[in-house]
């Protein structure tokens, strides 16, 4: 993928000139005809709502002065998803590190060489990163962050769903505990699970699958596996409304419908696409349309804009009358990564990841797999 995020900056050079909207921090993402305000005008409130791409610049430059000089004394790299704050996603790329998938912050961070990994997304990530590199020191801006999927599959009653049905082959979603990835014979991201349960089903083999049900029914109907699925969801892609979305390709018959297949299935049947963080972007950027309707974390819009800032990018609509969505298409738990918290985990050592040893030893073999299939299928 070709990285753009230095396409038109300024004489200052660290943070973009205003593409897409990087530098406008009170602008809005589009305001059709016709909005009036009301609360009950569902689909063109939601248009108004502002884009996540902007960051203020001299909060950045502040940051930079003390993050920079502290990953260079550390030997230390910034690998943050795509869902964190833009601030974050950019200070990663202009410090020498990675924005990306959670498939491919884990490679990237085992396969660098840097002492210290500041892993700024979700703990699940941070986990991931210290048992692919035992060796190496995992911070994180803090550690409250966790993700609802794996809050909603707790070890102990995951090991018994497994318990009761020992002719499956365990497959989890990598948005889980480093304990429910050590009961699994493998880890998967949502950029290679279908290949994977196809490649289990192709072997004959009965799949259990955890934690999300939405991922896991899509994989289910695409693949004919025999799949028994966990409830678990995650919340911010479980609220996005085929309802919702219909209503806004209704106003932009143009537009393209991108998802995430943590969506529930009406949204994925009204998908152009559907797909990873990677394959979103991947998708925006081949796909002839000049307007998208996007269904998944906002925090994607950053790098979208930066790969296609000639496009439209719309989020799509999720909750319903009254604002009465949970996350609004933005994980509160990416929200707590920050440029403050980033310097401060740095600066005192806080926040370091530990994972417990024979845990580790136990959870490395399924995410071995899940490596060793994405080089296999080149994924």
């Amino acid at each position: 993928m070709t990285d753009n995020s230095k396409q038109g900056q300024g004489e200052q050079g660290n943070v973009p000139a205003p593409v897409c909207n990087f530098d406008d921090v009170q602008s809005a993402a589009h305001l059709p005809d016709g909005y009036t305000g009301s609360p009950d005008d569902i689909v063109k409130r939601h248009l108004y709502q502002p884009p996540t791409t902007a960051f203020d610049r001299d909060e950045y430059e502040q940051a930079l002065k003390t993050i920079g000089p502290l990953l260079e004394e550390q030997n230390a790299i910034v690998v943050a998803h795509y869902y964190t704050d833009p601030a974050v996603q950019y200070l990663a790329e202009d410090t020498g590190g990675i924005v990306s998938d959670s498939l491919e912050m884990a490679r990237y961070g085992a396969q660098h060489d840097a002492q210290t990994l500041v892993v700024a997304g979700v703990k699940f990530m941070g986990e991931t990163a210290k048992i692919l590199s035992p060796e190496k020191r995992v911070l994180m801006p803090t550690l409250e962050a966790t993700c609802s999927l794996d809050l909603g599959c707790p070890i102990e009653e995951f090991s018994a769903f497994c318990d009761a049905h020992p002719d499956r082959e365990v497959v989890v979603y990598a948005n889980t505990s480093a304990a429910v990835k050590a009961r699994a014979d493998w880890v998967v991201t949502s950029s290679i699970a279908l290949d994977v349960v196809d490649h289990l089903d192709a072997q004959g083999k009965k799949v259990l699958w955890a934690p999300d049900k939405h991922l896991g029914s899509y994989i289910q109907t695409k693949t004919g596996a025999d799949m028994l699925l966990w409830d678990g969801a995650c919340i911010v892609h479980d609220e996005f409304k085929a309802k919702g979305i219909r209503e806004l390709k209704a106003l932009y018959p143009d537009a393209a419908v991108l998802a995430h297949p943590e969506s529930p299935a009406a949204v994925l049947a009204l998908a152009d696409c559907v797909g990873s963080t990677t394959q979103i972007i991947s998708a925006a950027q081949t796909l002839p349309n000049e307007r998208f309707i996007v269904a998944t974390d906002q925090g994607i819009f950053y790098k979208l804009c930066q790969m296609v800032p000639d496009k439209e990018i719309l989020i799509a609509p999720t909750g319903g009358a009254g604002a009465t969505c949970r996350s609004c298409a933005n994980c509160p738990w990416m929200a707590m990564n920050a440029l403050d918290n980033l310097a401060e985990s740095l600066a005192s050592g806080s926040n370091e990841v530990h994972v417990d040893a024979e845990l580790a030893e136990r959870a490395l073999k399924p995410l071995r797999r899940m490596l060793a299939f994405k080089s296999v299928t080149g994924d």
